[in-house]
C-alpha cells in the first residue's frame, strides 16, 4: 500500500493505488456498520424523503481525509461535503464520493446500501471505480481498460437478448411527489415487456449488479456524479454498456443525469422503452 503523499498531478498508476482505495472503502463500511448498530436519528435535506445520517457525513469526512492525505493535488466531489481538496480548475484528477449510497435503505434498516468511490479526469472519464457493500462484504471494482472484479475475481454481464427474459432495476427521484417527471411512465412502459422490475433504492449497487450478472439492466433519472461514476466504469469494464437516455456516451458530465445500463445486447430495447414513455 502507498504510503504519505504523492505527486499525483503526475501520471499515476492506477494498479498501484486500488489497494488503498479499497482498504478505505472497507473502512468507512466499518464506520457505516456501527452507526447501524446504534440509533439512527435521519434529518431532512431537501425532503422529507430526501435525507442524511451521522453516518453519512461521519463516512464521507473520513473518506476525504484519507484522499486528500494520498493525494493532495486531487478535487474531491463528495455527497455531503460538496468540493474539497485541490481546486476544481487546478486539479488533473478529481474523486466523486459516496459515502452511503442508499441511505433511506440505511436509516431503515434495509441492507442494501453501499460505499462508492471513483477516480476520474477534470472532464469525468472515469479511471478507477469501487463499490463496498458493507452488509455482504462485498467489494465491486474496475480500472478502465482492465476488467472489472468482484472480491478479485472476474465479473461480466449477462447474455441475456430479449426484454422478456430481462430483470431491470430502477429508482425514483426524490422530487417525485411534485414533479410530474417522475419515473411512473417508465416504469409502467417497462412492466409489460420484461420479466421482472426491481426498486432496490441504491444506483450504485444496482449497476455493480448488472456488471455481475445480477441484472439485466436498470435506468435511472436525476443521478448525481457521485452516485453512478464509480458503477458505471465497473459496467463497462464488465462488457456492459452505460449512455443516458437519448444514447449519448456521457451522462456522468451532467449534474443531474439520466442513466441506462445494460449488458449490452438489451440497450437498443431498453432506449426505445424509454422513448415511447414520452
Amino acid at each position: 500500500m502507498l504510503r504519505g503523499q504523492m505527486d499525483t498531478n503526475e501520471s499515476i498508476e492506477l494498479s498501484d493505488i486500488l489497494p488503498d482505495v479499497v482498504a478505505i472503502a472497507r473502512s468507512a463500511g466499518e464506520i457505516v456498520m456501527r452507526h447501524l448498530e446504534a440509533p439512527i436519528r435521519p434529518a431532512l435535506k431537501t425532503s422529507r424523503i430526501d435525507i442524511v445520517t451521522a453516518a453519512d457525513t461521519e463516512t464521507e469526512a473520513f473518506i476525504v481525509k484519507e484522499l486528500t492525505a494520498r493525494f493532495p493535488d486531487h478535487h474531491i466531489v463528495g455527497e455531503e461535503g460538496g468540493g474539497q481538496g485541490a481546486p476544481a480548475e487546478r486539479a488533473l484528477y478529481h474523486w466523486f464520493v459516496d459515502p452511503i449510497d442508499g441511505t433511506v435503505n440505511f436509516a431503515s434498516r434495509l441492507p442494501y446500501f453501499c460505499t462508492s468511490i471513483a477516480l476520474a479526469t477534470a472532464d469525468r472519464d472515469p479511471l478507477l471505480g469501487v463499490v463496498f457493500d458493507p452488509t455482504r462484504g462485498e467489494c465491486f471494482t474496475a480500472i478502465k481498460g482492465r476488467g472489472a472484479h468482484l472480491d478479485g475475481r472476474a465479473i461480466e454481464v449477462t447474455q441475456t437478448s430479449d426484454l422478456i427474459d430481462a430483470v431491470i432495476a430502477s429508482g425514483f427521484p426524490y422530487d417525485k411527489h411534485t414533479n410530474p417527471d417522475n419515473n411512473e411512465k417508465e416504469w409502467a412502459a417497462f412492466l409489460s415487456r420484461i420479466r421482472g422490475e426491481r426498486r432496490l433504492g441504491s444506483a450504485a449497487l444496482d449497476m455493480s449488479y448488472v456488471a455481475s450478472g445480477r441484472l439485466d439492466g436498470f435506468w435511472e433519472m436525476n443521478l448525481k456524479p457521485y452516485d453512478a461514476m464509480a458503477a458505471l466504469l465497473i459496467v463497462r469494464e464488465a462488457g456492459g454498456k452505460v449512455t443516458d437516455y437519448e444514447g449519448g456516451d456521457f451522462p456522468q458530465r451532467q449534474n443531474r443525469g439520466r442513466y441506462v445500463a445494460s449488458n449490452g445486447r438489451l440497450h437498443a430495447a431498453m432506449l426505445d422503452v424509454l422513448r415511447s414513455a414520452r
